[in-house]
């Protein structure tokens, strides 16, 4: 077994070490310890802990006696446990919940040693497997409530709830798309019953059921009502797996699948088409173009534009069928192509993708966005060539020279976009290292709460191989974006444990250690922001958002300052309930993530409130912070490793955990 249990001893050096030695190079990778089971998703509970899902293979970890598809990671340690997950959880989708509960819905039959039918199945689907003890993972739907350290992991509250005896959709879904609306309530979308590289036959002669192996239905958790009929689904057949979805502020939601668009309206499933993704691209799983809405702030009215970034623009008898593709995908180039969609202009322009700036180096395919405190987002993983998926063979060639990859051309150097930066001048990978970690399919990447990047995963392979050029990858590794360079971090105070839409304005306070230079500088430039990094898994994040509040300030005679900050915004469309991350970021540079549960924490409507009131901001003259240095954020990628720049931990809390671990050892008698 892998995993390495540390004693109470270790476990109190390590904290005391990972205090005193909060030193990182802004552009960097650092060692992110063992996984378990590789990170084919991940979401983070909570500020101690990130969860990580992987597919039915046969891990070295074990748990019960069978290979582990589950572990929690801890973020201060960097260690994982493995967890118990009962059905096969292989390219499920997963989304929070208002109350801050994750869900995954759906997933694969249950298989054996070489992806094989599980042993005991119809001939079709595997219903169980006696040496993996996999059930089948089709129609589950797992439930997580997520624990901290004070919690004990072995708690029954602590782990997945997956009993598809109990809880279970109607349609069996694999690569199912899902959106939350803004009751929490959450729209699952399509996906196979059954199938491989992707979902349609060829030639094409069945577009809605594909034999059986594809579900162009749509149903809702919790259930309102029968499984309806999608003609979207029918139209993008083949390529709709894994559909982008992004809710709007009218309730109507942008779904993306194949080469069309459309919005759609959830409740009365009315679709209104919009033009197609321009130049035959194809940005929805197998090609895997990274998406991510821009940020919401109160200069774009929360007004959601959304962008699209690489996949493959190969035509459409290369895809191929439920086997394979047709051509050898690792040698066609992916598309280094941009384009952002603003799906319900308030301009009265008209509804039509814009050309953005290409992809900084190369096309990609399978690279992920984050969005980061800042307002930039950062692209990781995927590879230059190729798409997502794994085979034995391509319709050209049985001799495949990556193992069963159907990508090449690692691409480890991230890649920052600036949405706010003039055309032709929005990427950047300036200061950023590159890692020699393939991250190519089933990788995953996440924000964490201290903004620091988790990168996970990689397995393009049908089981466990460490002998192939991509095998499959346990290591994960923490990346500090280029704001790490900045010598002190801020440190507010104040921050709600909820927000609620609309109503009464709260107080953050950011003292003057917080920041330096001018005071009324200080304060006019800085920002709060909630921001939800949803359930990572297949290049997306599902739910991320990035929501900047409106605030004003007053400058305090100490030289901090009280921020006065407005509620969400009034429409529980813009960011739907559930949990989130408030940032307060000063001249671009993040505090600590604090979390936080948006609207009031149950399934249902929403209470609305009038719009946050907030009162005039007040300026002082002649007063500063006491936090020292420059403090600047953007591309600033300084390198001196050696100054006080990432000491983000205060100097009393150091000695505070010193203090702690020599008292716990002289408890010990040591």
């Amino acid at each position: 077994m892998r995993h390495q249990h540390l004693s109470l001893l270790t476990l109190g050096l390590a904290a005391t070490t990972s205090v005193l030695a909060q030193k990182h190079k802004p552009g960097s990778f650092e060692d992110g310890g063992d996984t378990l089971v590789s990170a084919m998703m991940l979401l983070v509970g909570n500020e101690d802990k990130v969860y990580i899902l992987d597919k039915s293979e046969n891990n070295p970890t074990k748990i019960n006696g069978h290979p582990a598809m589950g572990a929690v990671y801890d973020i201060a340690t960097r260690t994982a446990t493995p967890m118990f997950v009962k059905t096969n959880v292989f390219c499920a989708s997963g989304m929070h919940l208002p109350n801050g509960s994750f869900i995954t819905l759906g997933g694969n039959g249950a298989v054996g040693p070489g992806g094989n039918l599980g042993s005991e199945n119809d001939g079709f689907t595997g219903s169980f497997d006696a040496t993996f003890g996999d059930f089948d993972g089709g129609p589950a739907i797992r439930i997580l409530d997520p624990c901290t350290s004070q919690d004990n992991i072995d708690d029954p509250k602590c782990q997945w709830f997956d009993d598809p005896a109990l809880l279970r959709m109607q349609k069996r879904r694999w690569y199912a798309g899902t959106e939350p609306l803004a009751d929490g309530s959450l729209a699952i979308i399509g996906g196979f019953t059954n199938g491989g590289y992707i979902n349609r036959n060829y030639p094409n002669v069945d577009p809605a059921f594909e034999g059986g192996a594809a579900e162009p239905t749509y149903e809702f958790y919790p259930s309102k009502g029968e499984p309806q009929m999608m003609q979207f689904m029918v139209d993008t057949s083949g390529l709709n797996s894994y559909a982008l979805t992004y809710l709007m502020p009218s309730g109507n939601m942008l779904v993306q699948a194949n080469v069309s668009t459309m919005l759609w309206e959830p409740l009365t499933n009315v679709e209104h088409r919009l033009p197609n993704m321009p130049d035959n691209l194809v940005r929805v799983y197998p090609a895997s173009g990274a998406n991510a809405m821009l940020p919401l702030t109160p200069e774009n009215n929360w007004n959601p534009t959304v962008l699209f970034c690489g996949g493959t623009d190969m035509p459409d008898e290369a895809w191929g069928d439920y086997s394979f593709p047709k051509i050898n995908t690792f040698d066609y180039p992916a598309s280094s192509k941009c384009h952002r969609l603003t799906p319900e202009p308030t301009d009265g322009s008209p509804v039509d993708y814009v050309p953005d700036d290409d992809i900084i180096g190369s096309g990609r395919t399978m690279g992920q966005f984050i969005a980061l405190p800042d307002g930039k987002l950062l692209l990781v993983n995927g590879a230059a060539n190729g798409t997502a998926g794994y085979a034995t063979q391509t319709g050209e060639t049985t001799n495949m020279p990556f193992g069963m990859s159907l990508a090449a051309g690692p691409l480890g150097q991230p890649a920052l976009y600036d949405p706010k930066a003039p055309a032709g001048q929005r990427w950047s990978n300036a200061g950023f290292d590159t890692s020699p970690i393939p991250r190519l399919y089933h990788s995953s990447a996440i924000l964490l709460p201290d903004a620091s990047v988790l990168i996970a995963g990689s397995n393009p392979n049908v089981d466990f191989n460490d002998s192939v050029p991509f095998p499959t990858t346990y290591k994960a590794e923490i990346f500090y974006p280029s704001y790490f360079s900045a010598p002190v971090r801020p440190s507010p105070t104040g921050i709600p444990a909820t927000l609620s839409y609309g109503g009464a304005p709260f107080d953050i306070k950011v003292p003057a250690s917080s920041y330096s230079g001018l005071a009324n500088d200080a304060a006019a430039n800085t920002n709060v922001v909630v921001i939800r990094q949803g359930f990572t898994t297949h290049a997306m994040n599902m739910g991320q958002r990035f929501l900047q509040l409106n605030n004003t300030f007053t400058v305090n005679q100490d030289g901090s300052y009280t921020l006065h900050v407005a509620q969400m915004p009034p429409n529980a469309n813009i960011f739907q309930p559930g949990p989130g991350y408030v940032y307060v970021v000063v001249n671009g540079i993040p505090s600590n993530g604090t979390r936080v549960i948006v609207g009031n924490g149950q399934l249902g409507e929403q209470p609305i409130a009038p719009a946050s009131v907030l009162p005039a901001s007040v300026t002082l003259d002649k007063v500063s912070g006491s936090g020292g240095g420059s403090q600047q954020g953007g591309n600033n990628n300084d390198t001196n490793t050696n100054s006080a720049a990432s000491r983000w931990v205060p100097q009393t809390m150091a000695l505070g955990v010193i203090a702690g671990a020599v008292a716990f050892l002289s408890a010990l008698g040591m």
